[in-house]
């Protein structure tokens, strides 16, 4: 079995909207709250598939 590479997420803000955005080519949503994108990268981050439980893609 292969170890995945670990998951290194950011945030970027465009206007008044934040995304977050991994290595491996995942993007959350466009939120107008920081917080929240940040939350989306912490939860894409340690999902073991990369996939939130919240289906956030």
């Amino acid at each position: 079995m292969h170890e995945q590479a670990p998951h290194e997420t950011t945030t970027t803000e465009r206007g008044s909207f934040a995304t977050a955005r991994c290595s491996c080519g995942w993007r959350g949503p466009a939120r107008r709250s920081r917080e929240r994108a940040r939350t989306d990268a912490a939860a894409h981050a340690t999902a073991p598939d990369g996939v939130p439980a919240d289906g956030t893609t």
